[in-house]
């Protein structure tokens, strides 16, 4: 079972993963995308690599905004591998040209 990370460890960690929020109970980041097909080819990025993780997030669509929930829930709460997952959303909504939801960024 993957380790729970230390309060401090998961603040340091949303330091260096901008548009990233939480506690050591889960992670999440809110991104906007210029149309709602755009956003759902976004979901099936993240459903691939997901898959090849072995570590899925929750995923909630409300039209072209897309929050993501990371959390291993085995371990109850946040470790590396959802660390490692946000890396991995973070290529995926850069690439396709997403930006943080309300920051206008």
């Amino acid at each position: 079972m993957a380790e729970l990370l230390e309060p401090d460890e998961v603040r340091s960690a949303l330091g260096t993963r901008p548009g990233w929020t939480g506690d050591p109970a889960a992670i999440s980041r809110t991104v906007a995308f210029p149309s709602f097909p755009e956003a759902v080819a976004v979901v099936d990025r993240v459903a691939v690599v997901a898959e090849e993780l072995d570590h899925h997030p929750d995923i909630d669509i409300r039209w072209r905004n897309l929050t993501f929930h990371c959390a291993t829930h085995s371990a109850g709460g946040v470790t590396a591998r959802d660390l490692d997952l946000a890396a991995r959303i973070d290529e995926i909504v850069a690439a396709a040209g997403g930006r943080d939801a309300g920051t206008g960024a």
